[in-house]
Protein backbone atom coordinates (compact mmCIF):
# COMPACT_ATOMS: atom_id res chain seq x y z
CA UNK A 1 0.00 0.00 0.00
CA UNK A 2 1.25 3.13 -1.07
CA UNK A 3 0.92 6.20 1.39
CA UNK A 4 -1.30 9.40 0.87
CA UNK A 5 0.94 12.14 0.57
CA UNK A 6 -1.19 15.23 -1.14
CA UNK A 7 -2.03 16.81 1.94
CA UNK A 8 -0.13 19.42 3.86
CA UNK A 9 -2.14 18.42 6.97
CA UNK A 10 -1.86 15.19 8.76
CA UNK A 11 -4.99 16.00 10.60
CA UNK A 12 -8.00 17.72 9.58
CA UNK A 13 -11.03 18.12 11.65
CA UNK A 14 -14.36 20.03 11.01
CA UNK A 15 -17.20 20.71 13.17
CA UNK A 16 -17.09 16.90 15.54
CA UNK A 17 -20.18 16.12 17.59
CA UNK A 18 -20.02 12.72 19.55
CA UNK A 19 -22.47 12.12 22.60
CA UNK A 20 -22.55 9.28 24.87
CA UNK A 21 -26.04 7.77 26.58
CA UNK A 22 -29.12 6.36 25.27
CA UNK A 23 -31.05 9.72 24.96
CA UNK A 24 -27.46 11.32 23.86
CA UNK A 25 -27.14 13.13 27.49
CA UNK A 26 -23.71 13.70 27.65
CA UNK A 27 -21.89 15.84 25.06
CA UNK A 28 -18.53 14.54 24.93
CA UNK A 29 -17.02 16.75 21.90
CA UNK A 30 -18.76 19.64 20.95
CA UNK A 31 -18.56 21.13 17.14
CA UNK A 32 -14.72 20.54 17.49
CA UNK A 33 -12.54 21.71 14.57
CA UNK A 34 -8.67 21.47 14.00
CA UNK A 35 -5.94 21.05 11.59
CA UNK A 36 -2.59 19.52 12.60
CA UNK A 37 0.07 20.21 10.06
CA UNK A 38 2.53 17.55 8.71
CA UNK A 39 5.73 16.93 11.49
CA UNK A 40 3.91 18.96 14.25
CA UNK A 41 4.13 18.42 17.48
CA UNK A 42 0.47 18.86 18.92
CA UNK A 43 -0.71 19.01 22.38
CA UNK A 44 -4.52 18.48 23.56
CA UNK A 45 -4.29 19.90 26.86
CA UNK A 46 -7.00 19.71 29.22
CA UNK A 47 -8.53 18.09 32.70
CA UNK A 48 -9.92 14.11 32.64
CA UNK A 49 -13.54 14.17 31.07
CA UNK A 50 -12.54 17.24 28.71
CA UNK A 51 -13.06 14.90 25.38
CA UNK A 52 -9.16 14.13 24.83
CA UNK A 53 -10.12 10.95 24.64
CA UNK A 54 -13.06 10.67 21.84
CA UNK A 55 -11.28 12.60 20.24
CA UNK A 56 -8.27 10.29 20.20
CA UNK A 57 -10.92 7.43 19.25
CA UNK A 58 -12.38 9.07 16.51
CA UNK A 59 -8.80 9.77 14.95
CA UNK A 60 -8.06 6.37 15.00
CA UNK A 61 -11.64 4.93 13.87
CA UNK A 62 -12.22 3.22 16.83
CA UNK A 63 -15.08 5.24 17.65
CA UNK A 64 -17.64 7.18 15.31
CA UNK A 65 -18.71 10.42 15.52
CA UNK A 66 -22.40 11.97 15.26
CA UNK A 67 -21.45 14.62 12.98
CA UNK A 68 -18.80 16.35 11.57
CA UNK A 69 -15.66 15.29 9.21
CA UNK A 70 -12.39 13.96 9.71
CA UNK A 71 -9.33 13.04 7.95
CA UNK A 72 -5.52 11.47 8.91
CA UNK A 73 -3.03 12.12 5.95
CA UNK A 74 -5.82 12.70 3.59
CA UNK A 75 -7.91 9.61 4.72
CA UNK A 76 -11.46 9.84 5.68
CA UNK A 77 -11.84 8.47 9.30
CA UNK A 78 -14.83 6.43 7.97
CA UNK A 79 -14.35 5.53 4.48
CA UNK A 80 -11.08 5.21 4.64
CA UNK A 81 -10.06 3.57 7.98
CA UNK A 82 -7.79 0.65 6.72
CA UNK A 83 -5.94 2.60 5.20
CA UNK A 84 -5.47 4.95 8.64
CA UNK A 85 -5.04 1.71 10.41
CA UNK A 86 -1.96 0.89 9.02
CA UNK A 87 -0.47 4.29 8.87
CA UNK A 88 -1.15 5.52 12.14
CA UNK A 89 0.22 4.32 15.63
CA UNK A 90 -2.25 5.05 19.02
CA UNK A 91 -1.36 4.71 22.57
CA UNK A 92 -4.22 5.10 24.76
CA UNK A 93 -3.95 6.33 28.10
CA UNK A 94 -4.49 2.23 30.05
CA UNK A 95 -1.91 0.04 29.33
CA UNK A 96 -2.95 -2.13 26.71
CA UNK A 97 -0.13 -4.85 25.90
CA UNK A 98 -0.68 -8.51 27.13
CA UNK A 99 0.75 -8.55 30.40
CA UNK A 100 1.35 -12.28 30.30
CA UNK A 101 3.63 -11.79 27.27
CA UNK A 102 7.49 -10.95 27.90
CA UNK A 103 8.85 -7.78 26.64
CA UNK A 104 10.36 -9.21 23.00
CA UNK A 105 6.84 -10.86 22.67
CA UNK A 106 5.30 -8.16 22.98
CA UNK A 107 7.28 -6.59 20.35
CA UNK A 108 7.59 -9.30 18.06
CA UNK A 109 3.76 -9.91 18.04
CA UNK A 110 2.74 -6.31 16.95
CA UNK A 111 5.82 -6.05 14.50
CA UNK A 112 3.45 -9.29 13.10
CA UNK A 113 0.24 -7.90 12.73
CA UNK A 114 1.72 -4.80 10.97
CA UNK A 115 3.46 -7.76 8.46
CA UNK A 116 6.64 -6.19 9.26
CA UNK A 117 9.83 -7.01 11.44
CA UNK A 118 11.63 -5.26 14.45
CA UNK A 119 14.91 -5.78 12.63
CA UNK A 120 13.14 -3.75 9.91
CA UNK A 121 12.60 -0.63 11.73
CA UNK A 122 14.54 -1.21 14.88
CA UNK A 123 16.21 1.99 14.29
CA UNK A 124 13.30 4.37 14.64
CA UNK A 125 13.07 2.31 18.38
CA UNK A 126 16.44 1.94 19.25
CA UNK A 127 17.05 4.91 21.79
CA UNK A 128 14.02 3.84 24.12
CA UNK A 129 14.70 -0.25 23.36
CA UNK A 130 17.70 -0.14 24.59
CA UNK A 131 16.63 1.62 28.07
CA UNK A 132 14.22 -2.03 28.16
CA UNK A 133 16.22 -4.57 27.03
CA UNK A 134 17.71 -5.27 30.08
CA UNK A 135 14.09 -6.73 30.57
CA UNK A 136 13.03 -8.18 27.32
CA UNK A 137 12.19 -11.56 28.96
CA UNK A 138 10.37 -9.96 31.88
CA UNK A 139 6.62 -10.31 31.11
CA UNK A 140 5.14 -7.11 30.58
CA UNK A 141 2.67 -7.28 33.28
CA UNK A 142 5.72 -7.04 35.88
CA UNK A 143 7.40 -3.75 34.62
CA UNK A 144 7.41 -0.29 36.22
CA UNK A 145 5.32 2.26 35.28
CA UNK A 146 8.04 3.97 33.26
CA UNK A 147 9.76 0.64 31.45
CA UNK A 148 5.66 -0.29 30.36
CA UNK A 149 5.42 3.33 29.18
CA UNK A 150 8.96 2.85 27.27
CA UNK A 151 7.40 -0.47 25.70
CA UNK A 152 3.68 0.65 24.72
CA UNK A 153 5.85 3.29 22.63
CA UNK A 154 8.04 0.95 20.75
CA UNK A 155 4.98 -1.23 20.42
CA UNK A 156 3.08 1.81 18.79
CA UNK A 157 6.11 2.82 16.61
CA UNK A 158 7.17 -1.02 15.70
CA UNK A 159 5.55 0.03 11.94
CA UNK A 160 6.85 3.17 11.08
CA UNK A 161 3.92 5.27 12.05
CA UNK A 162 3.20 8.32 10.04
CA UNK A 163 0.97 9.89 12.71
CA UNK A 164 0.92 9.08 15.71
CA UNK A 165 -1.22 9.50 18.73
CA UNK A 166 -0.62 9.48 22.79
CA UNK A 167 -3.30 9.73 24.90
CA UNK A 168 -1.64 10.68 27.99
CA UNK A 169 1.26 8.79 28.44
CA UNK A 170 2.84 10.08 30.96
CA UNK A 171 -0.12 10.10 33.28
CA UNK A 172 0.82 8.06 36.50
CA UNK A 173 4.65 7.76 35.63
CA UNK A 174 7.38 9.58 38.09
CA UNK A 175 8.80 12.93 37.03
CA UNK A 176 12.00 11.50 35.72
CA UNK A 177 10.29 9.22 33.48
CA UNK A 178 7.90 12.48 32.54
CA UNK A 179 11.45 13.71 31.03
CA UNK A 180 12.70 10.91 29.41
CA UNK A 181 9.37 10.42 27.79
CA UNK A 182 9.23 14.31 26.38
CA UNK A 183 12.46 14.26 25.26
CA UNK A 184 12.13 10.86 23.01
CA UNK A 185 8.79 12.63 21.43
CA UNK A 186 11.40 15.47 20.24
CA UNK A 187 13.72 13.00 18.78
CA UNK A 188 10.78 11.04 16.67
CA UNK A 189 9.16 14.36 15.49
CA UNK A 190 12.92 15.17 14.04
CA UNK A 191 12.61 11.66 12.08
CA UNK A 192 9.56 13.29 10.23
CA UNK A 193 6.73 11.69 12.48
CA UNK A 194 3.45 14.04 13.37
CA UNK A 195 2.93 13.69 16.92
CA UNK A 196 -0.25 14.68 18.73
CA UNK A 197 -0.17 14.00 22.69
CA UNK A 198 -3.15 14.95 25.35
CA UNK A 199 -2.30 15.37 28.59
CA UNK A 200 -3.76 16.44 31.87
CA UNK A 201 -0.57 18.21 32.70
CA UNK A 202 -0.07 22.07 32.09
CA UNK A 203 3.57 21.93 32.68
CA UNK A 204 3.89 19.48 29.43
CA UNK A 205 2.10 22.19 27.30
CA UNK A 206 5.21 24.56 26.86
CA UNK A 207 7.07 21.17 25.61
CA UNK A 208 4.53 21.13 22.04
CA UNK A 209 4.59 23.40 19.12
CA UNK A 210 0.96 24.24 19.32
CA UNK A 211 -1.73 23.08 21.56
CA UNK A 212 -5.49 22.95 21.95
CA UNK A 213 -6.77 23.75 25.43
CA UNK A 214 -10.19 21.73 25.65
CA UNK A 215 -12.82 21.53 28.59
CA UNK A 216 -16.12 20.00 28.71
CA UNK A 217 -16.16 19.06 25.08
CA UNK A 218 -14.77 22.42 23.92
CA UNK A 219 -11.79 23.63 22.18
CA UNK A 220 -11.13 26.83 24.41
CA UNK A 221 -7.78 28.09 22.08
CA UNK A 222 -5.92 26.94 19.60
CA UNK A 223 -2.16 28.69 19.58
CA UNK A 224 1.77 27.96 20.30
CA UNK A 225 2.15 28.10 24.05
CA UNK A 226 4.25 31.44 24.00
CA UNK A 227 1.07 32.88 21.97
CA UNK A 228 -1.08 31.80 24.74
CA UNK A 229 0.41 32.98 27.64
CA UNK A 230 1.12 36.37 25.73
CA UNK A 231 -2.67 36.70 25.37
CA UNK A 232 -2.96 37.10 28.94
CA UNK A 233 -3.24 40.68 29.31
CA UNK A 234 -4.55 41.06 33.63
CA UNK A 235 -1.96 41.87 36.10
CA UNK A 236 -1.16 39.12 38.25
CA UNK A 237 -0.55 38.73 41.63
CA UNK A 238 0.85 35.91 43.74
CA UNK A 239 0.12 35.92 47.41
CA UNK A 240 0.78 34.10 50.28
CA UNK A 241 0.38 33.75 54.37
CA UNK A 242 0.01 31.12 57.08
CA UNK A 243 -3.46 31.33 56.86
CA UNK A 244 -3.63 30.85 52.89
CA UNK A 245 -8.22 29.54 53.61
CA UNK A 246 -8.55 32.97 55.12
CA UNK A 247 -6.45 34.55 52.68
CA UNK A 248 -8.15 33.31 49.49
CA UNK A 249 -11.18 34.40 50.86
CA UNK A 250 -10.13 37.95 51.78
CA UNK A 251 -8.32 38.05 47.77
CA UNK A 252 -11.89 36.65 46.34
CA UNK A 253 -13.74 39.77 48.38
CA UNK A 254 -12.04 42.50 47.27
CA UNK A 255 -13.69 44.90 44.29
CA UNK A 256 -10.43 44.49 41.88
CA UNK A 257 -10.32 40.83 41.67
CA UNK A 258 -11.35 39.27 38.28
CA UNK A 259 -10.27 35.73 39.65
CA UNK A 260 -8.08 34.29 42.84
CA UNK A 261 -7.52 30.62 43.05
CA UNK A 262 -4.42 28.64 44.65
CA UNK A 263 -1.30 27.62 42.77
CA UNK A 264 0.85 25.62 44.42
CA UNK A 265 2.57 27.69 47.88
CA UNK A 266 0.44 30.63 46.53
CA UNK A 267 -2.93 31.78 45.81
CA UNK A 268 -2.82 33.64 42.46
CA UNK A 269 -4.91 37.20 41.88
CA UNK A 270 -6.04 38.10 38.43
CA UNK A 271 -6.72 41.63 39.07
CA UNK A 272 -9.27 43.40 37.02
CA UNK A 273 -8.16 46.82 35.07
CA UNK A 274 -7.51 49.96 36.45
CA UNK A 275 -6.35 47.97 39.78
CA UNK A 276 -3.30 46.73 40.74
CA UNK A 277 -0.95 45.17 43.84
CA UNK A 278 -1.40 48.39 46.14
CA UNK A 279 -4.97 48.63 46.59
CA UNK A 280 -4.65 45.02 46.90
CA UNK A 281 -2.36 44.97 49.72
CA UNK A 282 -3.84 47.82 51.27
CA UNK A 283 -7.54 46.39 51.13
CA UNK A 284 -6.10 43.10 52.44
CA UNK A 285 -4.78 44.72 55.10
CA UNK A 286 -7.51 46.63 56.40
CA UNK A 287 -9.68 43.41 56.72
CA UNK A 288 -7.46 41.11 57.67
CA UNK A 289 -4.79 40.77 60.52
CA UNK A 290 -2.77 38.34 58.69
CA UNK A 291 0.73 39.12 57.35
CA UNK A 292 0.73 38.44 53.55
CA UNK A 293 3.37 38.17 51.11
CA UNK A 294 2.64 39.61 47.84
CA UNK A 295 4.62 39.79 44.54
CA UNK A 296 4.28 40.67 41.29
CA UNK A 297 4.46 37.00 38.73
CA UNK A 298 4.28 36.01 35.56
CA UNK A 299 1.52 33.60 34.10
CA UNK A 300 1.87 30.30 32.44
CA UNK A 301 -0.16 28.07 30.24
CA UNK A 302 -2.45 27.30 33.72
CA UNK A 303 -3.43 30.73 34.59
CA UNK A 304 -4.44 30.98 30.88
CA UNK A 305 -6.39 27.97 31.04
CA UNK A 306 -8.16 28.80 33.98
CA UNK A 307 -8.87 32.74 32.66
CA UNK A 308 -9.91 30.54 29.52
CA UNK A 309 -13.14 28.96 31.70
CA UNK A 310 -13.59 31.55 33.23
CA UNK A 311 -15.02 33.31 29.88
CA UNK A 312 -16.68 30.49 29.38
Amino acid sequence: MIRQTNTMNAVEVSHLVKTYGKKKEVLALDDISLVVGQGELFGIIGPDGAGKTSLFRILTTLLLADSGRASVDGYEVVKQYKEIRNWVGYMPGKFSLYPDLSVAENLNFFATIFNTTVKKNFDLIRDIYVQIEPFQHRRAGKLSGGMKQKLALSCTLIHRPSVLFLDEPTTGVDAVSRKEFWEMLKRLKQQGITILVSTPYMDEAGLCDRVALMQNGSILSINTPQRVVSEFRNELIAAKSQKMLQLLEALKGYEGTENAYPFGEYHHVVMKKGFGMNGLKSYIDKVSAIPVDMVATEPDIEDCFIALMKDE
